[in-house]
């Protein structure tokens, strides 16, 4: 089984990770947050490479080089915006499965998320939180060339909640538990 991790950092600087998540706009451009770190660190061949991928629906992940990151690859997700896009937890859920994936159709062995969904797009911190976190546990079985997931939080509060959320449903899944 792999290993999952939730950190604090800048998911633009995870040089020991195959590839990032971005959490991508539906024309995979440039924006605030995550996807604006991202490109800004990438270099514009990445809003080049996105171009002809786009529009991508909520749910869907697309997969491009890194660019001017220390990656491999790059996988853009679009999150469902809360209260807009329903049913909410299916679309972020298929974020997060997609993603995998793709990782282990393109043979890559870590990846790293942020909080999809969970900054400008509304979703309540935890709830992103307990349905990524759920779906990467149940998702991983059907990607044994996936060593490490990551998920890379913006700030101490959101790395708390995903190490609680994460130990929790980890002692869920035990036998006996």
């Amino acid at each position: 089984m792999a290993t999952i991790e939730c950190i604090q950092g800048d998911i633009a600087r995870q040089a020991d990770i195959d590839a990032v998540v971005n959490a991508a706009n539906a024309q995979l451009r440039s924006g605030g947050g995550v996807a604006g770190a991202l490109h800004r660190a990438a270099g514009p061949g990445l809003a080049e490479e996105c171009r002809p991928l786009a529009p991508i629906r909520p749910g869907q992940a697309v997969i491009t080089g890194a660019h001017g990151l220390p990656n491999r690859h790059v996988i853009h997700c679009l999150g469902p915006v809360y209260g807009v896009d329903e049913p909410a937890d299916e679309l972020l859920a298929a974020c997060y499965r997609n993603a995998l994936e793709l990782a282990e159709r393109e043979g890559i062995r870590s990846i790293a998320f942020p909080a999809l969904s969970a900054g400008a797009f509304g979703y309540p911190p935890a709830e992103a939180a307990r349905v990524a976190l759920a779906t990467v546990l149940q998702t991983l079985p059907e990607c044994p060339g996936i060593e490490r997931v990551r998920f890379v939080l913006f700030d101490a509060d959101s790395t708390a909640l995903h190490q609680r959320i994460l130990a929790t449903l980890e002692k869920g899944l035990e036998p006996g538990a």
